[in-house]
């Protein structure tokens, strides 16, 4: 199991910066669709588990993001929202 999970680790950290940016993206949209459900008119059962599930999923998201961009794509980040902003 420990052997699965260095793997998995080293292929995430091999991905490309475009892809962590697409994983951090849905990783925020996942986040606001499991705050958003709330306002829908269904049972509170239902939002339970859309909230679990989107939730869950925004989690796993995130983590992933954060492995496939390391520090150094969250530095190439932050430069470029440093520049967007001095913009």
């Amino acid at each position: 199991m420990q052997q699965a999970f260095v793997h998995f680790k080293r292929w995430l950290g091999s991905l490309s910066f475009r892809t962590g940016i697409i994983v951090a993206v849905l990783c925020a949209l996942c986040y606001i669709v499991s705050f958003a459900q709330m306002l829908l008119p269904i049972s509170a059962t239902m939002k339970g588990v859309f909230w679990t599930v989107f939730f869950g999923l925004a989690k796993t998201l995130q983590y992933s993001a954060l492995l496939i961009l390391g520090a150094e794509g969250l530095k190439r980040i932050k430069v470029f929202l440093k520049c967007r902003k001095e913009e």
